[in-house]
């Protein structure tokens, strides 16, 4: 089969003209074509292969054998919809139950975490007969209206905040209001969420949910403090509400040491809705929401049947377990763990020579590089981040992107099958980039000093022209005013 059907000067036109140009290309000035990829490698049309740090939909490899190969099998058999019984749907959730809070015992199936999160709005608002939503501070949970309704990312660039709408700030120990050096910042954190509830109540409105990313990703790879979750949770439910883990971008082993993010939190940490997608069918779309029994009770009672074409088919189901086998069977989470540990550490040293990088975050294979200008202030290197981008892109075939408020943040959330070497590779590329701005970044100071020092010397000749003509050539002349010479 032939890999490019158009030239790439071809696609780009007709994608320009037929499809929708608010969905961006990566890198729009020089876009790249991809035809083909296997495990952490992409391919163009000319067979350059790029390194893909970024691609955390394509969880256990881009194309994997094993996943291709169950698709492949259960198409060929059977794909119908879930009304019809089939042993497919009930397995699956079994699997993902035990690696789940016994809690957490109903699982509702759908095809993006879009739908996802969106049905979990639906289930805390059926469940506890309330309205208002508290989300964190720059959070992303979907292109749904319903989602852009509860993401700050989305709604402070269009519409604007609802007033069921309440934000809590981002619990960022690097440049939040409480940071590292606060003796207990998960409670300072949680401890606004408290107050923000008692606003809302003091309006006369109820809180039904509040939603949070386990690991706020567009908010710039945050890793939450200790104990905030759990804190919440308690206050959350104390008000009648109920706690959203959202854990599309973060879930199926990504942090290592465990299966899901919000475990980071504690064993003893239970949300009462967990949502999950992207990874979840290594490509496929599949997306899942699971819930206590009593939520899922409440959402039956309302008379309203909840039916999804596509989720839960057996094809779905069977890309699901096909990626559960191989995350166990490859101990991608030991990958996670290791992989994830030596790219920090790589970049920790790193850190020690370039003023550039102001911090260094993650857990497993979520890791975050900010960079800034000024390291006392924490100004944020936008320019520069794009442009270390651009450069791994161009000159080394690695393929990153950035995050954060202020795009400042080069982040890693590649497939799981990303090797020690591959973390050595992008690091090593990293520090040439970075030490040639540094050099640029000496010469153009130089530059300047020695432009400095000119000014200085022509001023000095100017004066001592001065004293000499008023001294010795003019000195019946008395001038107190220099001659434009």
């Amino acid at each position: 089969m032939a890999l490019e059907k158009l030239r790439k000067e071809e696609t780009l036109a007709m994608r320009k003209r037929l499809i929708g140009q608010s969905l961006r290309l990566f890198y729009s000035e020089d876009p790249v074509k991809i035809v083909r990829a296997r495990g952490q490698y992409l391919f163009d049309e000319s067979g350059k292969r790029y390194l893909d740090c970024i691609s955390n939909v394509h969880h256990v490899g881009h194309c994997h054998p094993r996943i291709t190969k169950a698709a492949a099998a259960q198409m060929e058999l059977l794909n119908t919809n879930s009304r019809f019984l089939h042993d497919n749907i009930v397995l699956y959730a079994d699997r993902l139950a035990a690696t789940l809070p016994e809690r957490l015992c109903v699982f509702y199936f759908v095809n993006s975490g879009s739908e996802a999160n969106d049905l979990a709005l639906r289930l805390s608002r059926q469940y506890t007969q309330h309205e208002d939503v508290i989300v964190i501070d720059h959070a992303y949970h979907g292109h749904l209206m319903s989602l852009i309704d509860i993401s700050p990312y989305k709604f402070r660039k269009l519409a604007g905040q609802k007033e069921w709408v309440h934000v809590a700030p981002l619990p960022d120990t690097y440049r939040g209001i409480y940071q590292e050096g606060h003796p207990n910042p998960g409670q300072a954190y949680a401890d606004t969420v408290k107050d923000l509830i008692e606003e809302v109540h003091s309006k006369g409105r109820k809180i039904s949910a509040f939603f949070a990313e386990s690991l706020p990703s567009v908010g710039g790879q945050i890793i939450l403090p200790q104990g905030y979750s759990k804190k919440v949770a308690e206050y959350v439910r104390s008000a009648g509400g109920v706690f959203v883990a959202d854990e599309v971008q973060t879930g199926f082993g990504r942090v290592g040491n465990h299966f899901w993010a919000f475990q980071l939190q504690g064993e003893d940490f239970c949300p009462d809705i967990v949502t999950m997608g992207k990874p979840m069918g290594n490509g496929h779309p599949l997306a899942c929401v699971a819930t206590t029994a009593e939520i899922a009770r409440a959402f039956t009672d309302n008379g309203v049947e909840y039916f999804n074409t596509f989720g839960g088919n057996p094809v779905s189901c069977a890309i699901g377990m096909a990626v559960l086998d191989v995350i166990e069977e490859e101990d991608l989470r030991g990958n996670a763990i290791r992989v994830g540990a030596h790219l920090k550490d790589l970049l920790a040293k790193l850190q020690t020579r370039h003023e550039i990088i102001g911090d260094i975050r993650g857990v497993g294979l979520f890791v975050g590089l900010e960079l800034v200008t000024d390291k006392e202030k924490k100004t944020p290197a936008t320019e520069r981040a794009a442009w270390v981008v651009k450069r791994l892109k161009e000159e080394h075939q690695i393929c990153v992107s950035t995050d954060g408020p202020w795009e400042s943040v080069v982040k890693f959330k590649p497939p799981m099958c990303f090797s020690m070497e591959d973390a050595e590779l992008v690091v090593q590329c990293i520090d040439g980039i970075l030490t040639g701005y540094d050099a640029s970044y000496k010469d153009a100071n130089m530059t300047l000093m020695k432009f400095h020092i000119f000014l200085k010397l022509q001023e000095l000749i100017k004066q001592l022209t001065f004293l000499i003509l008023t001294q010795f050539f003019y000195p019946q002349l008395h001038l107190t005013e220099e001659p434009q010479l």
